[in-house]
């Protein structure tokens, strides 16, 4: 179960699992869950992907991201994978969906229909070393600016995704 995923047509809807591997061996569009958090000085968090992921190892993303299971839904991914990747979990609100292509130095592409999420958090955080190798909080200044002098630390998604947020961010309720 957790190595099959779910693949979509350009509408999001499922057509058929599979095996998550050969999904991004054959760059089959799939559902993907990405969750953003945010503290009350407006600082995003971060993690840097564990050094051991299939791809992008050791760059820089947004707090969690997953594939949702079959029968999962995407709102439950989003929690589920939080706690598992960063230990905490806290009210997610789904702010958008975009679909993008990214094909990486192994072989592998992203070929992936994602679903946004957005929380707030302010408590400490203890991260699963198997999963992230660490973490930060970082202003939306500073982060744009460290990705215009630093865009190969970052992954790809994570780049598409700050753009969309930060250009939909007056329609997006805040708390």
């Amino acid at each position: 179960m957790a190595n099959e995923i779910v693949l979509v047509d350009e509408n999001d809807n499922e057509i058929w699992l599979g095996e998550k591997m050969d999904v991004h061996k054959k760059g089959l569009l799939h559902r993907a869950i990405s969750v953003l958090i945010l503290n009350k000085k407006w600082e995003m968090l971060l993690q840097q992907r564990a050094l051991g992921k299939y791809h992008c190892p050791g760059l820089w993303s947004n707090a969690t991201c997953t594939h949702p299971f079959q029968n999962e839904s995407n709102i439950h991914a989003a929690h589920r994978r939080l706690q598992e990747e960063m230990w905490f979990d806290t009210d997610l609100e789904e702010i958008f969906q975009f679909k993008y292509i990214s094909h990486f130095e192994n072989w592998l592409t992203e070929n992936e229909y994602d679903h946004v999420f957005l929380g707030y958090y302010d408590w400490e955080i203890c991260m699963n070393p198997d999963e992230v190798a660490d973490f930060k909080w970082i202003s939306i200044d500073d982060l744009q600016k460290d990705i215009v002098s630093n865009p190969d630390t970052y992954t790809q998604w994570f780049k598409i995704i700050l753009e969309n947020y930060l250009s939909n961010k007056k329609s997006i309720s805040i708390q």
